[in-house]
């Protein structure tokens, strides 16, 4: 009876240290005992991970969908100011009510909790609701202008007045009475404040990748 040759197994990289190595049998995967452990330890680490990712997401979406309507006028507005902040900041804008510089503003304030400047409302969200997520009514401010701390922005203005000075000498008399004059409802839906939420975060990715 004739008896039927194994072939012996082909050369082949270790599925661990990636070094080339003779195997001793067909299924073998790895080139030694040490690296057998480092791929299970590995794989169990990747296996932790992609868990926790999953519940993250999980735990995320639950809270989306607890979320109310409040909820996600906060988060759209939190989205416009954040990009409003940092296009403003990337194109050199000092205090849009007192008129300092950013460096002037960081070397005094720098200290500050989140930083030295925040993005302001011309027209006050609470007199002026349908003005909250509008752009052109959101402007760089340092944290002490903002805050309302300061008892003069610039020229013995208020903060106010500094602020609607700097708007006009920044987009004119016109647009900035046009702004004023806005009173045009704007009654968001759920989903167009989520829609918001997601064009601005992405408008921000998108400067923070052009200004890396």
């Amino acid at each position: 009876m004739r008896q039927t040759l194994q072939r012996k197994p082909k050369a082949k990289k270790c599925k661990q240290c990636r070094t080339t190595f003779n195997p001793d049998r067909h299924l073998q995967s790895v080139c030694s005992p040490k690296c057998g452990l480092e791929l299970v330890a590995a794989k169990r680490e990747r296996d932790r991970v992609s868990i926790q990712r999953r519940e993250r997401r999980e735990i995320k979406e639950r809270k989306e969908k607890l979320k109310s309507r409040a909820d996600h006028l906060k988060d759209a507005e939190k989205a416009v100011r954040d990009y409003r902040r940092a296009y403003e900041l990337s194109i050199g804008s000092g205090c849009i009510s007192c008129g300092k510089s950013q460096e002037e503003i960081q070397a005094a304030q720098g200290w500050k909790t989140g930083g030295a400047f925040d993005a302001g409302h011309f027209l006050g969200k609470g007199a002026r609701p349908e003005l909250r997520l509008v752009p052109a009514n959101i402007w760089l401010q340092c944290k002490s202008c903002n805050a309302g701390s300061s008892k003069y922005a610039c020229k013995g203005l208020t903060v106010a007045q500094g602020f609607r000075a700097g708007l006009i000498e920044r987009i004119g008399l016109e647009a900035v009475e046009a702004l004023e004059a806005d009173h045009e409802p704007r009654k968001y839906t759920v989903e167009e404040l989520k829609a918001i939420t997601a064009k601005f975060r992405a408008e921000l990715r998108e400067l923070k990748r052009k200004t890396a």
